[in-house]
Order: structure tokens, then sequence, then C-alpha cells
């Protein structure tokens, strides 16, 4: 089936691509500007701040920089808005790929890119309601009776980030094994021979992502391998029902045999 789109010149791909990137950068750099704002006004900084206070049972955190406030302020605000930049970056990655794409495949763009941000939220609530607070309880009760904790906010906004946004990157497993599936990459078959490796490297990411405690790293691998066999599953509907499609019909008029 012919793509909708007659064929750009190479240097107009070029041109367009670097609009698309030019006017991606400005919605992160907007956002992060109300990103800011949300730290500021609006208690973000506490919300992420509640697990620890929680924990600790006390309301003080400490710095050891003057600019520790307004940097952390700064890198958290461009944080918040990545995140709400997400659905105007796939949009400009969809509307440049799309005149590549074929109609039925198009068709697809919109339910991929609403499911992904839907995964990455679930990701993110799951580790601040839950692996977060649990981590946190685990690591300051470590060799509580001989230790004192002194936590910075830039060191523990710098751990609970990057946990958080781990979490709300993995989730986007099941969509990113639907894609390869969908273009014939990857077979339910294929996953289903390589569970032993996928242990492993699920096992290394998580070492990786996590915190190094074994409490939060079996607490994205539980969720990651969960996630895994999901995605074994969606790949395959999705190869069944392409292998439908691609079945020739048998002919049943007359003249033909049934």
């Amino acid at each position: 089936m012919p793509r909708d789109s007659a064929e750009m010149p190479f240097l107009d791909h070029l041109e367009e691509l670097r609009w698309r990137i030019i006017w991606s950068l400005v919605a992160v750099a907007v956002l992060s500007v109300v990103g800011f704002f949300l730290v500021t006004e609006l208690g973000v900084m506490e919300l992420l701040q509640k697990p620890l206070r929680n924990t600790l049972q006390s309301d003080e955190l400490y710095y050891t920089n003057p600019t520790t406030p307004i940097m952390v302020s700064l890198k958290l605000g461009m944080v918040v808005g990545i995140i709400l930049s997400l659905p105007l970056l796939a949009f400009h990655a969809w509307a440049f790929l799309s005149p590549a794409l074929y109609p039925e495949e198009r068709k697809l763009i919109v339910p991929t890119i609403a499911a992904g941000f839907v995964l990455f939220l679930i990701g993110i609530a799951m580790a601040y309601l839950l692996v977060l607070p649990l981590g946190l309880r685990f690591l300051l009760n470590f060799q509580a009776q001989t230790l004192s904790p002194i936590i910075t906010i830039d060191e523990y906004l710098r751990f609970a980030t990057r946990l958080i946004l781990a979490f709300g990157i993995v989730f986007e497993m099941p969509l990113i094994m639907l894609v390869l599936g969908y273009l014939g990459l990857v077979t339910p078959e294929s996953l289903r021979k390589s569970w032993r490796y996928a242990v492993v490297g699920i096992a290394a990411v998580s070492a990786i992502l996590t915190p190094a405690d074994i409490g939060t790293m079996v607490m994205m691998m539980a969720p990651m391998l969960l996630l895994y066999e999901i995605s074994i599953w969606l790949v395959r509907l999705v190869v069944r029902r392409r292998r439908r499609a691609d079945s020739p019909s048998v002919p049943t008029s007359e003249g033909h045999a049934a």
C-alpha cells in the first residue's frame, strides 16, 4: 500500500528536522519555567520531600552551599518541564515521521503515545507511593543504632528523582516491545527463549538505576519481570493479527475451489 505523501528532498527533511528540534527545545524551555513556578509556588518540592520527612519523623533538611536552594529548584523545575513537554515532544516526533508511515501505521501513533504517557505516569506513581518510602525506610534504619543521618536537600532530590524517573522509564517496556513486535523485530517465541537473558539484563538495569541496596533493586525487578511477561502476551497478539491479515483469503466464487 503506497504512502500518502510524496517524496521530499533530503535537504527538506533536514530542514524540517531542524525546526522540529528547535520547537521541541522551545517547548522544554517554556515548560521548565512553568515547572519552576510549580516547584516554588505549588509545593512540588515539598511533595517530593514528604516520604523522607515521614521516615525521619522530622521536618529538617540541610544544605551546605548558599546557592543550593535556587539550584535544586532550577533542576527540579527542568525535570518537571521535561515531563510536561513529553506530549509535545511526541507530537513533533510523530509529525516528522508520519509522512513515511502507511495509513494503518499512523492510526496506531496516537494510541501508542497516549499509552506510553499513561505507563510513564503509572511507573512514577508506583515509585513515589510505594518504592521510595520503603527504600528510605530500609536505608535509614540500617545501622540506625550507631549512625545518625545528615541528609542534604540536593542529595536527597537527586536520589528521589533518579528513582522515580527510572520507574517511569522502565514501565515503557510493554510499549517498546509492542512496537518492535509490530515491526517484526521480535516475536513471542524469541522473547520466551530469551527469558534467562532477560532476567540477567533486568537485574543489571535494576542495579544501575536504583540505589545500592537489595530492597529497591528487587522492587524494580519484580514489576519489570511482570512487564516482560505482559510484553510477550502483547507481542503474541500483534503477531497473530499480522499473520491473520497477511494470510491469503480462500476464493469461494463459482469456478474456484472452495
